[in-house]
């Protein structure tokens, strides 16, 4: 059994993430730890590589999903008010730096004949957010989903995130938080709707 074998025999990752190349990871982390003037082969390191490896396996997993997915089971529901779910927790990584940032996700939409499960947008935030990327994109994305797989009258999602690349470096502003959003329908075209959730979305 190879190495690669090995590592997916044990089920250390989740099958969506094992398409992931550990090895080469692997050699690469390595090759940092030589880079900046470690021993990779001293005790404390020697497992580094390796769970360096599954930790970008699970964090990186969602590269190889379809997040849009989750929305495909709906329920047909005559309902044209805001549905939002606030406060989804979820962790990145920001494509610029390969380190993490981490915030809270708002998503709400207006139906259109069909809802589908609160839990669903939860996992679609989660699911975008496993991958290197930058909080704009994430944000979009989350809306497109959501517009596109539910042919929702209105979105909205507003993201709220700390970025370790800004706290621990560069200009080190621990506490700051990058806001996003992206609009889409009806919450886009009437203010009055957009303001309410707003509003909704800020506890008011």
């Amino acid at each position: 059994m190879t190495e690669m074998n090995e590592i997916l025999a044990g089920g250390a990752i989740p099958p969506d993430s094992r398409t992931v190349d550990q090895l080469k990871i692997q050699e690469a982390v390595r090759q940092i730890l030589l880079a900046v003037g470690e021993d990779p082969d001293r005790d404390g390191l020697q497992e580094t590589p390796a769970r360096v490896a599954r930790m970008y396996a699970e964090i990186f997993g969602g590269l190889h999903l379809e997040p849009g997915r989750h929305l495909q089971k709906v329920f047909e529901e005559i309902y044209d008010e805001l549905v939002l779910v606030r406060d989804i927790s979820f962790n990145s990584m920001c494509e610029h730096h390969l380190l993490p940032f981490m915030g809270k996700a708002h998503v709400g939409y207006i139906p259109n004949g069909k809802v589908t499960g609160l839990s669903k947008l939860a996992r679609v935030v989660d699911e975008v957010a496993r991958r290197p990327q930058v909080q704009e994109r994430m944000t979009h994305m989350v809306a497109d989903l959501v517009e596109q797989e539910l042919s929702a009258l209105g979105v909205i999602v507003v993201v709220e995130a700390e970025h370790t690349c800004m706290t621990i470096r560069g200009v080190k502003k621990p506490g700051a938080l990058t806001v996003t959003s992206a609009v889409r329908g009806q919450l886009k075209d009437h203010l009055g709707s957009r303001a309410e959730a707003m509003a909704l979305i800020n506890g008011r």
